[in-house]
This record gives structure tokens, sequence and C-alpha cells, in this order.
């Protein structure tokens, strides 16, 4: 039955005109497209959705009759196939919408309506025997509802509503908003009725929907299953989102996400082939290089690894973002996938980031020049943006590790005055930061909450602070971090002057380091620790202790430059007691005491370092010295044979007659 005095409200002639008016649009649209110009591409997006707005208010400025329903509700289809493209993605507005016209749908036939919810609304309307005519349009107005709610991951309401549209009928609204398997079955057997009398042309058509539907499904299930940590049966499924209908962008998607599964798998080549696919159908899907990347690495393929970091970094100077995806479908797969899941499959470092990768790796690979070159080119970016010590910066260490990263590459590289020049760029930064005293406790049932440390004259000092604020651990921390930094910036200066033969200077700097350092004091109270509450400060021990011994040796060694033998012997000794072991300390330790006539020390230290291996512990905490001076500890300085020599000679002479202990 239809409402009293509808037919009167739109008679042919105004039909005629809208329809003409909805056709002239959509043509418009289709000839930009047609045009391939992309930059009218935008402009007209937004002028179609304008002005199929408008005509849709003149339409729904009168009421509802059954001889205008198809019409309203195929420009409403095509006003929201724009809206949802210039929105880039689904809002309330578009579910208003939607509902809004099912009402008018009701009206125009005459039926009551209530309150009820949209489902039971959809369910009204889909089995109502009248409303065969309607079929086409509400059925392409229900794949919008259906890609709404796939959007929103309402998945329960999505089959509801397709199993209506199939005629498998149920009788109560869903309950249950748990995700289900059998949406794409549901979708794959959606039959979209074909209006073969309709003249209104469509902004996208119901076979396009129901394919982009369909692809979107398969591909967010594929995630799921991805985050569930099932890839077998995510990379069966996300096959089927590569046989759908979906952007070039998409697809290099979808293949970068199989090959994450593979990798996940244990398929390391397979996983190589697919991010190749997804590189070779869009080669801006950085995502798939840098995935590559990072199993390059850990295959230990170091030139593959550098040159996907190199080819990164090109790219992301010059990648602009969505322009080779050529998919003019205005509701594509990229509006419905947007889950958190495919965000961290598809995360790319910034281009900051990859140039400290790239310098970095050069640095441990041994590729010194590159990596003086990489390194030089970050620090100018940072030193534009004004980098402060207490500054974190997302994707990066802190600003003075890189510098000194950056520090140890110029010594390798022999560029001892820009050593010199970055090395004073730290120190000015962070020396007023420092505390006069920093005590850390070590126990089992607190991360090292001490005293708060003394300031430096000229610095605000914080009011006292309880030992279990959470501000304090924060402040002890971070004066750590400024000793560490400083002492290594002041190591560097040292040893950049040692090569200079600036070896008075030199001392001046290792003997800086050597006193910043004693500011640091650890005490172990006795009680059990707790081998993960204090993994983080035995770290941190180890690093100083490391550095203490490397600021021993190198002042020793200028000692010996000096000609003060025993300020070297000293300093030497110490270095020993720091780090066992450590070929240059023993190589000077030998050559000051056989100067200074203490030969039977010399031999038994020689004896002593010729029977040692270097333990286990001292290996794993070498492997825990941060970069900057890892170069440094790894360094091997043989005996000196002549030295050896005599030295053998020495013990040879003295065992005949006294045995050796």
């Amino acid at each position: 039955m239809e409402a009293p005095g509808s037919a009167s409200l739109h008679d042919s002639s105004c039909l005629n005109l809208w329809t003409e008016e909805n056709n002239s649009i959509i043509s418009r649209w289709r000839a930009v497209i047609a045009s391939r110009n992309d930059s009218m591409l935008k402009p007209t997006l937004r002028q179609c959705h304008r002005a199929l707005s408008q005509l849709l208010r003149k339409i729904q400025g009168l009421p509802a009759a059954v001889p205008s329903l198809s019409l309203e509700l195929t420009v409403l289809y095509n006003t929201l196939v724009f809206q949802i493209n210039v929105a880039d993605g689904f809002t309330d507005e578009d579910s208003r919408e939607i509902e809004h016209a099912l009402f008018r749908v009701l009206d125009a036939r005459g039926l009551v309506r209530g309150e009820m919810s949209i489902e039971e609304l959809w369910q009204k309307i889909l089995l109502n025997t009248n409303m065969q005519q309607l079929a086409p349009v509400v059925h392409r107005l229900a794949g919008l509802q259906g890609a709404l709610w796939l959007a929103a991951n309402q998945l329960e309401k999505l089959k509801f509503l397709f199993e209506a549209l199939s005629g498998t009928e149920r009788h109560t609204a869903p309950s249950s908003c748990e995700p289900d398997r059998d949406i794409l079955m549901l979708l794959s057997t959606w039959n979209v009725p074909h209006d073969e009398t309709n003249s209104l042309l469509l902004a996208q058509t119901s076979q396009d929907l129901k394919a982009i539907l369909y692809t979107a499904a398969a591909f967010l299930q594929g995630l799921q299953l991805m985050e569930e940590g099932d890839s077998r049966a995510a990379a069966g499924i996300l096959q089927e989102a590569v046989a759908g209908l979906c952007s070039r962008r998409v697809l290099a998607e979808i293949y970068t996400s199989i090959g994450c599964c593979c990798q996940r798998m244990g398929k390391p080549q397979m996983a190589l082939q697919y991010w190749k696919q997804a590189l070779q159908v869009d080669f801006q899907c950085l995502s798939a290089l840098y995935q590559s990347l990072v199993l390059f690495r850990h295959l230990e393929k170091t030139d593959a690894e550098l040159e996907a970091l190199s080819l990164l970094h090109k790219a992301l100077e010059g990648s602009s973002q969505g322009a080779s995806s050529t998919s003019h479908l205005l509701v594509g797969v990229e509006l419905l996938v947007q889950v958190p899941s495919l965000t961290s499959v598809l995360a790319v470092p910034n281009g900051s980031e990859v140039k400290y990768l790239l310098a970095r790796r050069c640095l441990q690979t041994g590729r010194i020049e590159e990596a003086v070159e990489h390194y030089l080119d970050l620090m100018a970016v940072l030193q534009e943006e004004g980098w402060q010590p207490q500054e974190f910066l997302h994707g990066l260490p802190r600003v003075p590790e890189v510098f000194l990263e950056a520090t140890s590459a110029l010594l390798q590289r022999e560029q001892h005055q820009d050593a010199l020049t970055v090395s004073e760029k730290i120190v000015s930064r962070i020396i007023d930061l420092i505390p006069n005293r920093l005590t850390i406790l070590l126990r089992s049932d607190d991360r090292g909450e001490e005293e708060q440390p003394e300031q430096s004259p000229g610095v605000k000092s914080s009011p006292p602070q309880l030992t279990s604020s959470p501000a304090l651990s924060h402040e002890k921390k971070e004066s750590l971090n400024w000793i560490l930094w400083a002492s290594t910036a002041y190591l560097h200066q040292g040893q950049a002057l040692a090569h200079l033969s600036k070896h008075k200077d030199a001392v001046t700097q290792f003997s800086r380091c050597i006193n910043l350092l004693f500011k640091v004091q650890f005490i172990r109270t006795g009680t059990a620790s707790d081998e993960m509450a204090q993994e983080g400060l035995y770290r941190q021990e180890q690093v100083l202790q490391a550095l203490k011994s490397l600021a021993l040796l190198g002042r020793g060694c200028q000692f010996l430059q000096l000609g003060k033998d025993k300020d070297a012997l000293r300093d030497l000794q110490l270095s020993l007691q720091a780090n066992p072991g450590h070929s240059e300390a023993i190589q000077n330790l030998l050559e000051v005491l056989w100067r200074l006539g203490r030969k039977q020390e010399a031999a038994m230290y020689w004896q002593k370092f010729q029977s040692a291996s270097v333990p286990a512990a001292a290996q794993q905490e070498r492997r825990a010295l941060p970069l900057y001076l890892l170069s440094q500890s790894k360094k091997s300085f043989p005996l000196d044979e002549a030295l050896t020599g005599k030295i053998q000679d020495y013990i040879s002479a003295i065992t005949e007659d006294v045995p050796w202990p």
C-alpha cells in the first residue's frame, strides 16, 4: 500500500530531471578518470560529492513516495560512495543516512515504523515481499552497510545482514560480536540482483562493491589469524585476497603480509620472494623492502642488508606515498582495512632512523668510510634541530650516543681533529648536568633507588625525595647516562690527542675521564640480588668499568711517551685490574717493567698471561659494551717479539738455578 497522495508529489518530468542530474554528475567523474588527469581527481571528487548531496536534499525534501524510491536510494548510494572517499573512511553520518533512507522506504510503503535497531530495520525491509522491485537498489545500499560494519569489525552484524540478503532467515537479531569464519562464504554466494531497466548511472557498480567486500574480508581475516599466531592459516586466507579486486598498493600490502607469514613459519626464501613480488607490484611498498633488510640481517647477509638500507633511504627521501596506486574505485579495500595489525606489518622507519641504521651497520661491519659519511649527514640534521641531551627522539638512541658513535668512526678513520670537535659538542651540552657524587645501591628489592645526587655548582637542585620515588629513579638513571657520555667524550678526546702526539693534553683528557668515573660508586648491600631487577644497573657498571680500564690504559701509554715510567706502571696495573687480558695493556706493562729493571715481575706477568684464556664472563661483558666503546675493547695488539724474546731468555736463565714457582 502506498502513502496517500504520494504519486502526485513525484511526476515523471521531475524524476527525469533528477535522473539526468545524477547521470550528469557521474559522467563528469567518469570523464576525469578516463582523462587520467590525476591533478583533477580530488577537486572533481569534492565537486561531485557536493552536487550529489544537493540533489539528495532536493529529493528528500519531499515526502517519501514509491515512484521515486529507486532514484532516491541510488542517489543516496552514489552520494555515500563519494562521501566515504572524501572522508577517507566511514563515519557515523553514513550510518545515520542509511537508517534515515530505510525509514523513508517504510513510510512510502505505508508500513508501520517504530523503535527498532538498524538490524531489525534491514530484516523488515528484506523480508517484505513487496520490495522485489527495489531489490537491486536495496542490495547496493546493503553492500555499503556491510562495508561500514566490516570496517568497524562488527562481523556478527555483517553475517546477519548477508544471511538476510541470501534469504537465510534468522528469527532474532545478533547479540554476539564474536567474529565468524562463514563471512567469506556468504560474500562469495551473495547474488546481487541485476537491474536491467534502470537508466541511472552508478559511482561504483554492485559487482565491484561485492568484490571489494570479499577482498577486504579475506585480508582482515588473514591479518587476524596472523595476530593469533596461526601463520599457515593466515597465508592461505591471504592468498584468496590476492585473487580479489584491489589497487596495486593493497595487493603489495597483501604480498607483504604473506611474506611475514612465511618468515614466521621458518621459510625465509619464500618470504623474500613475496616481498620481491610486493615491490614489483608497487615500488613504493617500502614495508616489503624494510622487512627484507631485517631478514637479511638475521641471515647475516650484510651486503644485501646494506643495499636494502640504502635503497630504503633513497626511497624515503624521494617518496610520495600513494602515488603508485592506480585504482579509482571510490570505496576500496584501503578504506575497509585500517587495523593496528596491518599498521605493524607495514611499519617503516623514518629517514633519520634509516640513516642511523646505515651508519651503525657500516660501523659494526668495518665499513668505516661509509659510516663516517652517514654519521656526518645525520649529525647535521640533529644540529639543525637544536638537540638537547635530555631529549628522546623517536626511533633513535639518545643523541649523545649517536655523536659518540660518530666520534668512534672518526677516530677509526683517523680524522682526529673532527673527533675532537664532535666530542667537545657532547661535553659542552652535558658537563653542567653532572652531579658531584652518585652512589648506587645494588640490592634485591630495589632498582638502584638511593640518596639524591649532589648537583654541580650553578645547577639548581631538586628538593629531597623519598628513595622509592619513581622520579628519583629516573634522575639517577639520567645522571648515570650523563657521566657515561661525558667521560666517553673525554676518552675519545684523549685518544685523538694521543694520535696527534699531544701527549700532555691527552693525559689531561684521560684524567678528566677517570675523575668523572670516580664520581660513581656502586655499593652492594650483601642481600640476595634479583637478577632481573638488577640487570640494567649491572650492565651499566660493566660499561663504566670497561671505560675506566681504557682511560687508565690511555693515560698510562701517554706517561710512557713522556718518560714517566712509574706513573705509567701504576695506570697500566690498574687498567689490567679493571679489564684482565687486554693485550695492549699487557704489552705496555711488560715494556715499562722491563725498562724499570723489574725483570722478574715482567716474567711473572708474561707467564701468567700466556697461560690465561679470556673467561666467558669477560667475553659476555665485552658484548654488553655500547658500540662506541666496542671497537676500542676489541683491538688486539700482538706482543713485541723482541721484548718477549728477552723475557724468555731471562726465564730460561733463572730456571737453571731456581725452580720456577
